[in-house]
């Protein structure tokens, strides 16, 4: 019993750590519109952390544990989820695709560049989510291109609990940290 106790202590004391890191490392105040339209007085600039590499590769192992038993293959939507998924990819050893906001208009024309996702289990992957809008035009886009996809995994959630976008969409979604995990940490900055 001690040693549940032990690893559930280090689990949220590493949890605790890494969120730290990525407000030290990415949490700006200021006005700034977001993808959705809406306005915010704060704002995480993600690359930050996507571009760190030691930052970048506990992310991979903590969203790993994320990952639906039956994924096929992980899916990295433009322009941050790419290197989640590819960290996530590292760790787990599932192939990964490099899903565009648009399908291409010369070459193969596709939309997700990579192993073929004809009649496989996606999981999207993207780094902060607020209302989830461009995360479902991607999975249309995929479902279009034969894939299967319901299940949704980022860093930071941004939304609010009420927020049902995704759900409509037929998406679950998994956030390694919301907004009300990170505010103990930015209270501090």
């Amino acid at each position: 019993m001690e040693d549940e106790y032990l690893l559930l202590y280090l689990s949220t004391m590493h949890r605790n750590e890494l969120a730290r890191e990525i407000v030290r490392v990415s949490y700006l105040r200021g006005e700034f519109r977001l993808r959705s339209g809406q306005m915010s007085d704060h704002y995480f600039d993600k690359y930050q952390f996507e571009s760190e590499p030691k930052l970048l590769k506990q992310l991979g192992k903590e969203m790993a544990k994320m990952i639906p038993a039956d994924t096929e293959v992980l899916a990295g939507l433009e322009l941050g989820g790419v290197p989640l998924a590819t960290a996530i990819s590292l760790e787990v050893g599932l192939p990964v695709v490099f899903v565009r906001k648009e399908k291409k208009d010369y070459g193969t024309f596709k939309i997700a560049e990579g192993v073929s996702i004809e009649g496989k289990r996606l999981c999207v992957v993207e780094d902060v989510i607020t209302t989830g809008g461009q995360v479902i035009k991607s999975t249309e886009a995929l479902r279009s291109a034969g894939a299967k996809v319901s299940f949704v995994i980022c860093v930071i959630w941004r939304g609010n609990a009420f927020e049902q976008n995704l759900e409509r969409a037929g998406l679950q979604k998994e956030a390694l940290f919301d907004m009300l995990e990170l505010s103990a940490w930015i209270q501090g900055t």
